[in-house]
């Protein structure tokens, strides 16, 4: 079958799809990825082949870190995706429909906008059987739509915009019919239309979900079926260092604060120099992957500490006995493959929460950004080295991610799938 990818240019949201391109391509299926032309240089990195669609735009980055949202994100998600980590009788219905109105008019439209129409134009040329997409590029369903693609999120993490929506309509089922407003359905719907097609559901949340958390983290959403999927890291073209082949001599602790604060923002909101100075004098060696401009923020480097532009994760951590991270998906996933405890240190959007409920199941301690001061970091990293419980809690969340089906195990899975979901004109073709 052919199985179109589609993705935002995002690194770090990719990087989670090319595990299981590269499943179906050995499995004998054909894969393409579409995005912004500008983007076509990573997917070819990764060795798969890239379709460049619409036009690029700069990257959502902020000159200097805006305090009223790191006062609002630091409370949890924005509106309205905060409805994930509120319940449904706290919700109020003004606020919820704004945030929308909001994101969709903001972020996802122009996200989404330089992408569909060559997106539609490549699949119906193509004919995919399959469309997944990561679950911020709404194009990707509305062309899977326009051929009678079956299609997917691809989960990055747990998911938010499904729980989002999922009390979105609850609580609009619940509001007199003039003010029923859905700025998503309204939107997405407009172009469904403009592709002959109408809007249902499966454009917001897919036909399935790819879903790459256990059930004790999972975050789920009434009507969303879920897939689940293992996690298997990929981070790029990577060398392992020569002083990673020797076993450590003291206990090693990663410092890996993922690159969407560099990418995106000014910087990291914890103090990375003030982290390692109190750090400085532990019996530990300390491994500090740091963008360069990071780098040159530190006024010295600690004699028990490493600083490194960059050193492949899955490498890394297995030597490791602690990790301190932003609880970044990506991170995250790769950490709990190995049965080590972390200190996360959460701000941006998802990461609280998800922080939040691996904190509940016993593997992690947190340490909000903005108060992530040296003294407090270290206070939590002696936690996590000296009580066994957090090794075992660890452990046992590993033990949960390695029960879930590999990306290779799932192909035949998924093949089930694109036969029920693609609609009945497309299987006679």
């Amino acid at each position: 079958m052919r199985v179109l990818f589609t993705t935002t240019p995002d690194k770090s949201l990719f990087q989670q799809m090319v595990p299981l391109a590269w499943a179906l391509r050995t499995a004998g299926h054909e894969v393409r990825v579409a995005a912004p032309p500008k983007f076509a240089p990573v997917i070819t990195q990764a060795g798969l082949t890239a379709v460049p669609v619409g036009s690029d735009r700069p990257i959502w980055r902020l000159p200097q870190l805006n305090p009223e949202r790191m006062e609002a994100e630091r409370k949890g998600l924005p509106a309205p995706y905060s409805a994930a980590e509120t319940p449904l009788e706290a919700l109020d219905w003004p606020t919820l429909k704004a945030g929308y109105q909001q994101v969709v008019g903001h972020w996802h439209k122009t996200d989404n906008f330089p992408m569909t129409a060559d997106l539609v134009e490549f699949a119906r040329h193509w004919q995919p059987d399959l469309v997944l997409w990561e679950p911020l590029t709404y194009a990707g369903a509305l062309a899977a739509q326009a051929v009678g693609a079956a299609h997917a999120r691809l989960l990055w993490s747990i998911d938010v915009l499904g729980l989002t929506r999922s009390r979105f309509l609850a609580l609009k089922a619940q509001q007199p019919p003039a003010e029923q407003a859905d700025p998503l359905a309204d939107w997405l719907g407009g172009y469904a239309r403009k592709y002959g097609g109408e809007f249902t559901e499966e454009l917001a949340t897919g036909h399935f979900s790819l879903d790459q958390f256990p059930p004790s983290l999972r975050m789920v959403a009434d009507g969303v079926r879920y897939v689940p999927m293992r996690y298997v890291p990929y981070g790029g073209p990577a060398q392992v260092p020569k002083w990673l082949w020797r076993e450590p001599e003291r206990p090693r602790v990663a410092l890996t604060l993922g690159i969407a604060a560099t990418s995106r923002f000014a910087g990291h909101i914890a103090d990375v120099g003030d982290i390692l100075e109190a750090l400085d004098g532990l019996d530990i060696e300390v491994v500090a992957t740091l963008a360069e401009s990071e780098q040159r923020k530190l006024r010295r480097i600690p004699d028990n500490a490493r600083v490194v532009s960059y050193v492949p994760l899955h490498a890394l951590l297995p030597t490791c006995s602690a990790v301190i991270n932003h609880a970044g998906p990506g991170t995250f996933l790769t950490t709990t493959l190995n049965p080590i405890p972390q200190v996360a240190v959460p701000w941006d959007f998802d990461e609280p929460e998800l922080a939040r409920r691996a904190a509940a199941q016993g593997a992690v301690l947190t340490v909000r950004a903005d108060r992530a001061t040296g003294q407090a970091v270290r206070d939590s990293l002696l936690r996590v080295l000296g009580e066994p419980g957090f090794r075992q809690a660890a452990t046992e969340l590993r033990d949960q991610f390695r029960a879930l089906p590999t990306p290779n195990a799932l192909v035949p899975e998924l093949e089930r799938l694109t036969a029920e979901f693609r609609s009945p004109a497309r299987r006679t073709q």
